[in-house]
Formats: structure tokens, C-alpha cells, sequence
């Protein structure tokens, strides 16, 4: 297993200085999540197509990848274009070698208002050939309504591409549904190629996210669940403090949660 970081934890940050964060506390990857306001990468300044060699390059000098582009497209939603958008996202991903796109089929981590899942299934199935034609793999990340993994399961049963599998956000499933992790990786292990880690607890109904190890989530058991099964994709922390201002800065919370997933994974 690889580590990487979400830029959601640096919401403020250059990307010169998210590089030089992942190689200089050891992480092995940086998944995109938005850069300063840019939030729909294929427009932003950084990823413009002059500026690709010189990105790949960078992060190859550094033993650094983009482990994924996390896309702001919610296939879920009728008002959005989601074919081209995610189009966009499938050319810039293969332009610097990314293995997947993180794509979300409901709008937050918690299950909210009803999502329509043909329509869902539909966009899936009919991105799937440009995703097969580029490399490149759509990653549906179990948020929301498909917190449930046995949702999910059927979903991606349902699109029947190798090129679209899942994110498995560790966080959504135990704290909406009440899955345990082996529930979780019954229904969905097969489809697990990426996978979100955070930590959290309830407070007076609501979720507070923590810092790894200070909240109550399965960590190690999930950890130990993705070792058994031979999982070989990023750990990415996701820390979500372009939602949530208010959390500690990424310069304090990403040194932590690697020290923490290393000792996770060596069995500490």
C-alpha cells in the first residue's frame, strides 16, 4: 500500500508547496482535489497543456505520482454535463498518467435527498468506453447514498466495466450505515481501488472530524482488511479543511496522520 494526501487539506497552498510537502514528509502521492479556487482541474492554470511535461517531470524527480484526480462532477445531477466534463477529466488524467478519477454520484458524505439511479447507471455505462479508450478508470466513491455498500456493489455490478470501481471512503459507510468494515469489504472489495481515510466523532448529533487516532473509526481493522486482501492502491488522507475552515492546518495534520498510518500499518 502507497500513502497519499487530498489537497482538500491545503486549500491555500501553491502547488510548488504541496510537492515539496509530500516529498519532504514521505508521502508517495498527491491526489488533486482542487488547487487554491480551481475546482474543475482541466481549467485550471496548473494543468494547462504547456505546463504537463514539466509536472510529470517534477514529481518524477521528486518518486511522486498523482495517485488521483478527485473531479467536482456529480454524475447524479441532471444539470450537469457530466459526459463532457468528465471527458475533460479523462484527457487531462491520461496526459499525466493517472490511473483514476475519483467521480461522485451523490452530493455529500452523509445519505441526503433521493438520487436518481438510473440516471446514475446511464452516465456510468456510457463513460465507460472513453475511460477504456484513454486507460483510465472512474472511481465512484461511496459517499451518500452509496455509503451503502451493498448499493454500490449493485451499481457497479450493474455498469460492468473494469474501468469503473470505487473509492472506498472508510469514514461513510461505519458512520452513516453502521457497516463494519468486513461488511463493507464483503460488498465491495472486488471493486477497491482507491481509498479515503479520516477520522471522526459524533457530538450532539453531528459529525467532528479528527485527527487520526483521536476519533472512533475501524482504522486498523480496515487497514488490516486491505493488507489481507493484498491491496497494493493509495491510503489517501483526506482532511477536509476546504469544507470546514475551522480544522488544523495541513502543516500540522499530514506530518500526524503519516506517522500514524505507518505505525497503523506495521501493526502499532
Amino acid at each position: 500500500m502507497k500513502l497519499s494526501f487530498s489537497t482538500v487539506a491545503t486549500p491555500r497552498w501553491s502547488w510548488q508547496d504541496i510537492v515539496s510537502a509530500a516529498s519532504d514528509l514521505g508521502y508517495a502521492g498527491i491526489e488533486v482535489r482542487g488547487l487554491g479556487d480551481d475546482l474543475f482541474l482541466p481549467h485550471s492554470g496548473q494543468f494547462m497543456p504547456e505546463n504537463i511535461p514539466h509536472i510529470v517531470s517534477g514529481l518524477r524527480s521528486k518518486n511522486l505520482c498523482i495517485s488521483c484526480l478527485a473531479s467536482d462532477t456529480y454524475v447524479h445531477d441532471a444539470a450537469q454535463d457530466a459526459e463532457a466534463a468528465l471527458g475533460s477529466y479523462i484527457r487531462l488524467a491520461a496526459s499525466l498518467g493517472v490511473a483514476g478519477i475519483r467521480v461522485l454520484a451523490d452530493s455529500w458524505g452523509a445519505p441526503g435527498a433521493p438520487v436518481d439511479e438510473d440516471l446514475v447507471l446511464r452516465r456510468l455505462r456510457a463513460l465507460a468506453a472513453p475511460a477504456s479508450e484513454a486507460g483510465v478508470e472512474l472511481w465512484v466513491e461511496s459517499n451518500g447514498a452509496w455509503a451503502s455498500s451493498p448499493r454500490l456493489r449493485a451499481l457497479l455490478d450493474g455498469v460492468a466495466s473494469p474501468f469503473v470501481a470505487a473509492v472506498w471512503d472508510i469514514h461513510h459507510p461505519f458512520r452513516y450505515f453502521g457497516e463494519t468494515v468486513a461488511e463493507t469489504t464483503e460488498n465491495i472489495g472486488k471493486y477497491i481501488r482507491h481509498v479515503h481515510i479520516k477520522d471522526s466523532v459524533m457530538q450532539g448529533g453531528k459529525v467532528v472530524y479528527k485527527m487520526l487516532g483521536f476519533g472512533d473509526l475501524p482504522l486498523a481493522e480496515a487497514l488490516a482488511a486491505l493488507k489481507a486482501a493484498c491491496y497494493g492502491g493509495f491510503i489517501s488522507v483526506e482532511w477536509v479543511k476546504r469544507w470546514e475552515g475551522e480544522l488544523e492546518d495541513g502543516g500540522v495534520v499530514l506530518p500526524h496522520a503519516l506517522y500514524r498510518l505507518q505505525a497503523l500499518l506495521n501493526g502499532g
